[in-house]
């Protein structure tokens, strides 16, 4: 079967830039090229991948689903080429973690990991898509949900403290009890497994959803409370920084205490074999330590 390889790699390095010139400069040829090699893959597949978008490229669905498809095996190809060159010495650790948990967690955690290991390139892949380790080339994965896989190594990242919080413009730290928040707006995280009426069950409260607005990301909600755009149910672990620098208050006094493990690392039992591996898992369970240490007061005087 003939593999349009050459286009394949043109198309993956202009996906990932977003720009033609970009990818010719990464490439060593003119935009043209690039162009026509997108062109000749457009053709073999026969479907458009690429559009223009303002200045740059953008992505069609296809070409989201067709780079989703190619982007982890080019790489392992590249990665492959450069070390039988002698060209690389570092090695990569491609991990999967929800978009929540990759912004508002693992982002500003990560370069103590980069610091001690500088032998290491990561790969951070932030998605809600469980990882097909059988065909994907992802190392680890932190994976959101109930930890019930089987087949997989699985331990939970942390528990966590599920807590009404705004931003103190918005409404001050204790100053409202469990009825009066349907007078206000509130945010729900449409994916979190801890609802707006969970909660007013556990607070013995009536639930009335009043006015509201939905995401389907908790960092979008988490993101909308500081704004003042309402109140939000979310977890300790996601808003930990927020917490700490008070852009984010608990308005509500005495809230029921709701402890839960939503947040669960995941990989087949043969990659704890890996270094690069078990060096991930050291670290995140350090840092896991350290942020359970800060929690707790949260969790205590959550106001």
């Amino acid at each position: 079967m003939y593999l349009p390889l050459r286009a394949i790699s043109v198309f993956h390095a202009a996906a990932s830039s977003g720009s033609i010139s970009r990818a010719a400069a990464d490439l060593n040829v003119t935009p043209s090229a690039v162009s026509q090699q997108i062109q000749s893959l457009e053709a073999h597949l026969g479907t458009a991948l690429m559009t223009k978008v303002g200045r740059g490229v953008g992505l069609t669905e296809a070409g989201e689903r067709y780079f989703a498809m190619i982007s982890g095996e080019v790489e392992r190809i590249a990665e492959a080429t450069e070390r039988m060159r002698g060209l690389r010495s570092v090695t990569l650790l491609t991990v999967r973690a929800t978009p929540t948990l990759s912004t508002k967690w693992l982002l500003p955690r990560l370069r103590s990991f980069l610091d001690g290991h500088p032998d290491l390139e990561v790969r951070l892949n932030g998605t809600n898509e469980a990882t097909d380790f059988a065909q994907e080339a992802v190392d680890i994965e932190i994976r959101h949900g109930t930890g019930q896989w089987p087949g997989v190594y699985v331990e939970s990242l942390a528990e966590e403290s599920f807590l009404p919080v705004c931003s103190p413009a918005y409404c001050a730290a204790a100053s409202l009890e469990a009825a009066d928040l349907p007078r206000h707006r509130l945010i729900h995280s449409v994916k979190s497994q801890v609802q707006w009426s969970y909660w007013f069950s556990a607070a013995q409260t009536s639930f009335d959803p009043g006015q509201r607005v939905l995401f389907d990301r908790s960092h979008m909600a988490i993101d909308a409370a500081v704004d003042g755009m309402g109140i939000a149910l979310e977890s300790t672990l996601m808003m930990w920084r927020e917490l700490r620098d008070g852009t984010l208050t608990c308005p509500v006094r005495r809230p029921p205490a709701i402890r839960l493990k939503t947040q669960w690392i995941v990989c087949p039992y043969e990659h704890l074999r890996k270094k690069k591996v078990t060096l991930f898992l050291e670290w995140l369970r350090a840092e896991r330590a350290a942020w359970e240490a800060t929690s707790d007061e949260h969790a205590a005087n959550p106001s």
